[in-house]
């Protein structure tokens, strides 16, 4: 894999809305998860490389996804400059409901790295459709988050179970789980 590859980076979800920690469920994980992706965003546009901002929109009235709420907007850390891609959805796969799937295709891409939020719900569900429609797939999981969880049964599971759980359960099944660091080395070798 190299950049000759075009390798698309799918920013998921970094939205003002998630910065409400105790909305979704009082703890996070990963709190440099957002730094991280906005680090890979400024490779992606140094090199000329395709992205997508996929925006959430939700439709339950209380979430703060809300389009026309301030959580719906993008956080600054990888705030989309004008003529960059917007993918909207109002579900977790950011293939259902999109073009996303034909965009990509229609642009020869056949590898993508996602990053975002959070990891059990969006980055999931899209990783796993990315990886059933045949996309070569990586989810960087030190730029990925999620927040703890309440059980059926009113258990109280912590961010960074759910985390490693849900990173375990797509690793070599639907994409290759990677670190940031090691995602750059492999895309971005530095010649010597």
């Amino acid at each position: 894999m190299s950049i000759q590859d075009k390798p698309a980076l799918l920013l998921v979800d970094i939205q003002k809305g998630f910065e409400d920690i105790e909305y979704w469920g009082g703890h996070r994980n990963n709190p440099d998860a957002e730094k991280k992706a906005g680090k890979l965003l400024e490779l992606w546009r140094e090199n000329g490389l395709p992205f997508y901002h996929i925006q959430h929109c939700s439709t339950t009235p209380e979430s703060p996804l809300v389009e026309g709420k301030v959580g719906n907007d993008f956080q600054e850390v990888t705030q989309p400059v004008q003529g960059e891609p917007i993918i909207k959805k109002n579900v977790n796969s950011a293939f259902i409901g999109t073009n996303l799937k034909e965009q990509l295709q229609d642009a020869g891409i056949s590898t993508v790295v996602i990053v975002g939020l959070t990891t059990d719900h969006c980055i999931s569900t899209t990783t796993r459709m990315a990886g059933n429609l045949g996309f070569e797939t990586y989810v960087v999981e030190d730029a990925t988050a999620t927040f703890d969880k309440i059980g059926p049964d009113g258990k109280r599971y912590s961010a960074e179970i759910i985390h490693e759980t849900a990173l375990a359960s797509l690793h070599n099944e639907f994409a290759k789980v990677v670190k940031a660091e090691e995602l750059v080395n492999k895309f971005f070798p530095v010649s010597t």
